[in-house]
């Protein structure tokens, strides 16, 4: 199959042909149709994930057909050779004490494609413990719009109305309006509130603007500009990008009693950054992380795409082809480098 790989962290991937995926006994492998480009593959490709091995494969927000099943996935599953599907970016074991009590997506035997094993940049990908792991597609949503919600939009919908608790009334800031930052804003749009987008990048901040967020320039002052827009501070803030500033900025940015929601990495020399305890205590704040979404969640949120309430696919800012990968992930490096909105690879 014809793969994006790279050989030592940094250095630039390649297109290149390799075997394809054998199929564990109960697991499944995917022919990939479309798969998204993620600030997270940046990370792993500059090294910032230790559960990547070399030569390595990335890519882990995948949609596309079943291609084999292993022998050992039950017929009581209901898959079947062709059925479209995606899966989660945490694949669950189903067999351990967070997986039994209903908390998947932080499975403490938890595989990744793209990270633990080889991912999607690739004409194919492996999925374990399919029974478990494997969503079916509903016939209207397509291949590009299904990579969308992969890690990007399953994660946004999770942290602003789960752990985020997001109530009608409420008001909420999001810093960084990038595919994850889009998608907790049309997520929050959707739900009736106000919301503000903030962010470095002009063109962040028109497509924050179009899904009918408030813009907030981004930066030096922007938890001041976010309490000020909002008569005092929001109720809910989500650091959708991962770097001290803006995870420094969106706790600021909450009125007493708010809630922040980390959504970006906070890797490598940022996995310690600085919070501003002081007003976590004096405005008895709660910092939340979020992290993914398990499969079993994932009926509601796919029933809401399919009813038209989301319109994921209106994020895409753009497809590429699997040559331009290598390109792509390189611009990633800096807030605003990969453009507005989510870049989907089409195979």
């Amino acid at each position: 199959m014809r793969a994006i790989m790279y050989r030592s962290f940094g250095d630039e991937p390649r297109v290149v042909e390799v075997d394809a995926p054998a199929c564990p006994p109960r697991g499944a492998v995917i022919r990939v149709r479309a798969t998204g480009l993620c600030r997270s593959d940046w990370h792993g490709w500059m090294g910032h994930d230790g559960t990547i091995a070399l030569p390595h494969v990335p890519g882990h927000e995948f949609a596309g057909e079943i291609a084999e099943l292993g022998t050992e996935v039950p017929e009581s599953a209901g898959w079947a050779i062709g059925d479209r599907v995606t899966a989660p970016f945490i694949c669950a074991c189903g067999r351990c004490p967070e997986c039994r009590s209903g908390n998947e997506q932080v499975c403490d035997a938890q595989s990744q494609p793209g990270f633990t094993h080889w991912g999607s940049f690739a004409e194919y990908v492996v999925v374990d413990e399919a029974a478990l792991n494997l969503i079916r597609l509903p016939d209207a949503l397509g291949f590009v719009e299904a990579a969308s919600l992969g890690c990007r939009f399953a994660t946004a919908y999770r942290a602003v109305v789960t752990r985020g608790r997001l109530h009608p009334g409420e008001q909420i800031a999001v810093h960084g309006c990038g595919g994850v930052g889009l998608s907790a804003i049309m997520i929050a749009v959707a739900a009736g509130v106000t919301v503000y987008g903030v962010d470095v990048s002009d063109g962040a901040l028109q497509a924050a603007t179009l899904l009918g967020a408030v813009p907030v320039r981004g930066g030096d002052g922007a938890a001041e500009r976010v309490r000020q827009a909002s008569g005092g501070g929001v109720d809910l803030s989500v650091d959708a990008f991962g770097s001290p500033e803006t995870s420094f900025a969106s706790v600021r940015s909450l009125r007493k009693r708010g809630r922040h929601v980390q959504i970006g990495l906070m890797l490598a020399e940022n996995a310690t950054a600085p919070m501003p305890m002081d007003a976590v205590i004096a405005g008895e704040l709660e910092i939340l992380g979020s992290h993914g979404m398990a499969a079993h969640e994932y009926p509601s949120m796919l029933g809401a795409v399919a009813s038209g309430a989301f319109r994921p696919i209106e994020l895409v800012g753009r497809t590429i082809a699997l040559d331009e990968v290598p390109g792509a992930l390189a611009s990633m490096g800096h807030a605003g480098g990969a453009g507005s909105g989510m870049t989907v690879v089409e195979l």
